[in-house]
């Protein structure tokens, strides 16, 4: 539990800003997290991303990594994340599980890859310059395997989704959060794509990720003066993140100064645990090591 064991009482609402960050950085230190390298180390993200409710979230801090914080990674922790990323492209082969998510990850991180090692000596690269021209050939040997991925298709009598009825279909969609999700179901039947094509769901999509003020500023009407809220949705994405959303995320205590899995649970000493209980992002956990 130790390992855990990384914060104290400090609020992580957007709001408190730079000062928030700082606090939290000044904690980090004192329990031995320095680094980013070193906090990721500790936390056991290998065994993190067999949990398919935790899966997204590791692949989105890895995402992160790979945009801005790479180069701050010791050589140990490139060598744990290179591992962890290793695991995950395999599970992916393995499982068809959400490559788009993975092939998005790979693209930043070879896109890193190749501004870094072009401009080496002008840049901080931890390690000989062969090591990194080798993973960047692997990633891109990964590319190719997910670029081949074929979704094989499993012959049996059972029910199939076409056999389902309409508002099951329906619902279904409407348990979806991101657009293009929607649409890659939506290829797959005539009556799928149908459903897909409501706009009473994009609508909801829209108000689920964006505020009504961001509405205003990208309205898209019809010849008719309907808003068209498909090309709504992709418009506000374009100018606006959307809301993140995963099945169990990392979770701080105020109280016992622990950082835990929300799903596993975390037995406080306090009267009323929850209230000292607060969610960390994958970004919120990257901001922590950029003062």
């Amino acid at each position: 539990m130790e390992k855990y064991s990384i914060m104290k009482s400090v609020n992580m609402h957007p709001k408190k800003g730079k000062r928030t960050i700082l606090e939290m950085t000044q904690i980090l230190k004192r329990h031995g997290y320095c680094t980013l390298g070193e906090a990721f180390n500790r936390l056991d993200f290998s065994s993190a991303i067999q949990d398919i409710r935790r899966f997204n979230y590791v692949v989105k801090l890895l995402q992160l990594i790979a945009k801005s914080q790479l180069t701050s990674l010791s050589g140990v922790a490139q060598k744990n994340y290179f591992n962890i990323l290793d695991k995950i492209v395999q599970k992916v082969l393995d499982d068809h599980h959400n490559p788009r998510l993975i092939k998005d990850l790979l693209q930043d991180l070879s896109s890193t890859l190749c501004i870094l090692i072009r401009g080496v000596g002008k840049s901080v690269l931890v390690g000989n310059i062969n090591i990194w021209i080798c993973r960047l050939e692997t990633i891109l040997a990964w590319q190719q395997q997910l670029q081949d991925l074929q979704m094989t298709k499993q012959v049996n009598n059972g029910l199939t989704l076409s056999d389902l009825p309409l508002h099951m279909l329906n619902n279904i969609l409407y348990r979806f959060s991101d657009g293009w999700d929607i649409i890659t179901l939506g290829q797959v039947t005539p009556t799928l794509y149908m459903l897909s094509e409501d706009r009473q769901l994009w609508k909801k999509l829209c108000q689920y990720h964006f505020a009504e003020k961001q509405f205003c500023r990208h309205l898209i009407l019809s010849e008719k003066g309907h808003i068209e809220w498909k090309l709504m949705y992709f418009a506000l994405r374009k100018h606006y993140p959307a809301k993140e959303q995963y099945g169990d995320t990392l979770h701080f205590c105020r109280h016992c100064s622990i950082l835990f899995w929300k799903d596993s649970g975390h037995p406080c000493t306090a009267a009323d645990p929850d209230s000292c209980f607060t969610p960390v992002s994958p970004q919120h956990f990257i901001d922590l090591f950029k003062f």
